[in-house]
């Protein structure tokens, strides 16, 4: 098969794909008719976009997209026992796992609920002592000491740590796959209950209790009460949208738009001492939600504490937030050094299995179960496969995985549960949670393989890099990136462009960090782009563009805008380059 530029194997091995006939025919038509430019024609086209769609989609209303939270069962329910919680006074404990989404879910609800004079108790589950979700145990003790308790992004499928919250109701607030029976909560909020319309199945959970918020509001309102100012609140479901991978369509997109203006407000004690500390000087953008401000939230439940990231979230004061925000910061380096170790073995481990599988899986003794689904997601990105990566502690292991488009990882894990295979499982589609005996760690994950092969898993190339088009540097302006960013945001089920400039001369290039590539390029004729291609020294990229010896390159990756001391310039994320022939 020809790739694009004719690269059926790249520096790295990939094989280039760019756009289709009807791609280029549709985006002429679309150009022709709009007038917008070229590439962002072409952007707008990939994602689905009709020309007459376009003027709306470049500019999303949350009053437009939003969904009326009545659609959700249980959501009147679950309203109306929180105002009647507010009205009496009662005590509440926010049970919520360790994750970002989990995170700001708590958040979100400690938030309102303080708004509204009653505060509430935090409650996180230990990763390695609890594990997952509510248990038995932590139930039955705040239950004796709360009215009413709310589990956010947990509690679907926690029939009997639920039925062990005696004297205490409970509300559960999730976006995991149900199973077919219900556990025994006052009300259970979640667009992948079995019994739910498709509609809403994109949400994630932080979503899920704002939109609870909405209808609590209206039911506040209809008894004459003032409610809080939501749309303030959005910084937190752009930032658990984003970090939970929900695909950015419909009302996410406009979460995470509206999201970001109020973020750059910095009206959130917790995320500005973050941004501070993460030394960030411009407005946040999807990319440092993902890659910067969401990997330091979840450093204290990977390995630290796990309430960490979501006290950082909801308190109110400027000096504890800077104190949260600065040991987070700190757990999130011992991650990093944790994650290397694993990482290197996973992968070695992964190869000597072969990488084409449908599933690529490693598992090991004294894995720390706070970074296996971080490794889980650099495989899945290293092979465009399903990933899963287990660590054992004696005879059981715990591990995490990562899906890509197209491919339900949670309903195969539940669906392995239920066969027996796992001790428990679950998830969404993109990534999910298990626990394996050691004896059914092989003919489990040969399950799961089979099971993934159904959905495709093993058709699509590992090494496949889908590209939008060509372009010049002199191409590349600010004012280029801009409209292209208005598609956006871009991230799960919405991936940003990825241009080519072709036949290039690299006219600098240098290492920087342990292994970053910073390069300066152009055609020899016309004006010259910067790039940088971060981790190029983990793998050939680096070195092969770093001694080109006057060689021209064909250089691929998705185009940024650099601000630096109040000037702005377009840069070029470099992910692939291949020899020009």
């Amino acid at each position: 098969m020809t790739g694009f530029l004719g690269v059926t194997s790249s520096l790295t091995g990939r094989h280039w794909i760019g756009p289709s006939a009807e791609t280029d025919r549709l985006s002429e038509a679309m150009h022709q008719h709009t007038h917008l430019s070229p590439p962002l024609c072409s952007t707008l086209v990939r994602l689905g976009v009709d020309a007459t769609e376009a003027a709306a989609y470049l500019d999303p209303k949350l009053r437009d997209l939003m969904p009326d939270p009545r659609r959700l069962k249980d959501m009147e329910l679950a309203a109306r026992r929180l105002l009647q919680a507010v009205e009496k006074k009662e005590k509440i404990s926010v049970f919520a796992d360790y994750d970002v989404d989990g995170g700001c879910s708590a958040a979100l609800l400690i938030d309102w609920l303080r708004q509204m004079g009653l505060p509430a108790t935090l409650y996180v589950p230990d990763r390695i002592d609890e594990g997952y979700g509510p248990n038995a145990p932590a139930m039955a003790e705040l239950a004796a000491s709360h009215d009413l308790i709310i589990c956010v992004d947990c509690g679907t499928l926690s029939h009997d740590a639920i039925a062990a919250a005696k004297g205490a109701e409970v509300i559960v607030l999730d976006h995991h796959l149900g199973g077919e029976v219900l556990p025994p909560a006052l009300a259970v909020v979640n667009p992948n209950r079995q019994d739910e319309a498709d509609g809403l199945t994109h949400l994630c959970a932080a979503a899920v209790v704002f939109l609870l918020l909405v209808e609590a509001g209206r039911q506040f309102r209809e008894a004459g009460q003032k409610v809080p100012d939501l749309m303030t609140m959005l910084d937190l479901v752009a930032l658990a949208t984003i970090a939970d991978v929900a695909p950015l369509r419909d009302v996410n997109r406009a979460f995470v738009r509206t999201g970001l203006n109020v973020m750059a407000r910095r009206l959130r004690p917790g995320l500005v001492a973050l941004c501070d500390i993460a030394r960030l000087d411009t407005a946040p953008t999807p990319y440092h939600l993902g890659f910067v401000l969401g990997p330091r939230i979840n450093a204290g439940g990977r390995v630290g504490r796990a309430d960490l990231g979501a006290r950082l979230l909801a308190c109110t004061d400027p000096n504890e937030a800077a104190a949260l925000a600065e040991k987070l910061n700190d757990l999130n380096a011992q991650r990093q050094e944790v994650e290397a170790g694993v990482r290197a073995a996973a992968m070695d481990q992964a190869e000597a299995r072969g990488l084409n599988a449908p599933l690529v899986w490693a598992a090991g003794d004294g894995w720390h179960p706070g970074v296996v689904g971080i490794v889980a997601a650099r495989l899945k990105e290293a092979t465009n496969r399903p990933a899963i990566v287990i660590g054992f502690d004696g005879d059981e292991g715990k591990g995490s995985g990562r899906s890509i488009s197209g491919v339900d990882l949670g309903h195969a894990i539940q669906r392995l549960a239920a066969e027996g295979l796992l001790i428990k499982g679950g998830g969404h589609k993109m990534a999910a949670g298990l626990t394996v005996a050691r004896e059914k760690l092989e003919p489990a994950m040969a399950r799961l393989a089979e099971l993934l092969d159904r959905q495709g898993a093993g058709q699509s190339g590992p090494a496949d890099l889908r590209l939008d088009g060509l372009l010049m540097p002199g191409a590349a302006t600010v004012e280029l990136v801009e409209q292209i960013e208005a598609a956006g945001p871009f991230g799960a089920g919405a991936a940003g462009p990825r241009y080519v400039f072709a036949d290039m001369a690299i006219r600098f290039a240098k290492r920087v960090g342990d292994s970053h590539l910073k390069l300066r390029f152009g055609d020899g004729t016309g004006p010259t782009l910067d790039a940088i291609a971060f981790g190029a020294y983990d793998g050939p990229l680096g070195q092969a563009l770093e001694a080109h010896g006057g060689a021209r390159f064909h250089l691929a990756g998705r185009l940024d805008i650099n601000s630096w001391g109040g000037r702005q310039s377009v840069q070029l994320r470099l992910e692939d380059a291949a020899p020009a022939q």
